[in-house]
């Protein structure tokens, strides 16, 4: 049986892909650093919910309708809208987990989210940074920072992605390794902020 490399770069894609990277990053923060948190559960529910599978919904009707052309929006055109709408969905999930007494570092996952599609937004005005390698490192940083520099390691599927992505042609080198770059400095350097309040 022949290797076919550009389905390997599709499943690449899809695996290490924002939808799901970020909520298992969040299943892992949740269940293993606040388990014994009697409203666990529900900060996780509205992570889930406002990050991924509100977001999940949303890509799926514009795509029926017909306002996307795929369901990595690989047209920079087509990105405006589904951003927008994502910084509002977590920033009615940050103000549902202050409501929830949530704390602070997973009220901060939405918060940041929101500001960080606010940069994408702004930059796809005019460039096509990769979400995917954006998404990927900023769950990373989040890893590093809740638990500690060794899952820094994780940084070893960047390379990956990166081929994946540009082997798919959905963005060229540059665009990949600034998503990746700023997607973990930004995370990193705001919660470093952030938790000092």
């Amino acid at each position: 049986m022949q290797f076919d490399i550009r389905r390997f770069a599709s499943l690449v894609s899809w695996v290490i892909s924002p939808v799901v990277v970020a909520p298992a990053v969040y299943l892992f923060v949740v269940l293993i650093g606040y388990r014994e948190e009697p409203r666990h559960y529900e900060w996780l529910t509205v992570l889930f919910l406002a990050a991924t599978i509100a977001p999940m919904f949303l890509i799926y009707g514009l795509k029926k309708i017909g306002k996307v052309s795929d369901y990595n929006i690989s047209f920079r055109e087509q990105r405006f809208l589904p951003l927008f709408v994502l910084v509002g969905l977590n920033l009615i999930g940050y103000e549902l987990m202050k409501q929830l007494d949530s704390p602070r570092f997973l009220s901060g996952i939405l918060f940041f989210n929101a500001v960080n599609t606010v940069v994408i937004l702004l930059v796809t005005l005019q460039w096509k940074i990769s979400i995917h390698l954006f998404s990927l490192t900023s769950s990373i940083a989040l890893l590093v920072l809740f638990f500690g520099p060794q899952f820094l390691g994780l940084l070893v599927f960047m390379p990956l992605l990166m081929w994946s992505r540009i082997h798919l042609r959905a963005h060229n080198f540059m665009q990949t390794l600034v998503g990746g770059i700023i997607g973990f400095l930004m995370m990193y350097l705001e919660f470093k902020w952030w938790l000092t309040l």
